[in-house]
């Protein structure tokens, strides 16, 4: 299976999670080992989004997909 479509599966896996608390995150792309995503909803905006990031979603794609990987939001680089 390629690592696309593995991040990818994982993401679903934790996408139950974050809408039960009014969130989402969206796959963007994956390059060199970064997974880039985009919070949505309230996890947006929402003070333990970087807590969401490192500890819930990178952690669990290091566990099922490939230890390596390092999960970065998007959106903290607009505006």
């Amino acid at each position: 299976m390629d690592l696309e479509k593995e991040v990818k599966e994982a993401l679903e896996a934790v996408r139950p999670s974050l809408q039960n608390d009014g969130g989402d995150v969206v796959f963007n792309k994956i390059e060199d080992k970064k997974v880039y995503v985009t919070l949505t909803g309230a996890c947006a905006g929402c003070a333990y989004a970087a807590m969401t990031l490192k500890g819930g979603i990178e952690r669990m794609l290091k566990v099922r997909v490939d230890p390596e990987l390092e999960v970065i939001n998007l959106a903290q680089f607009e505006n």
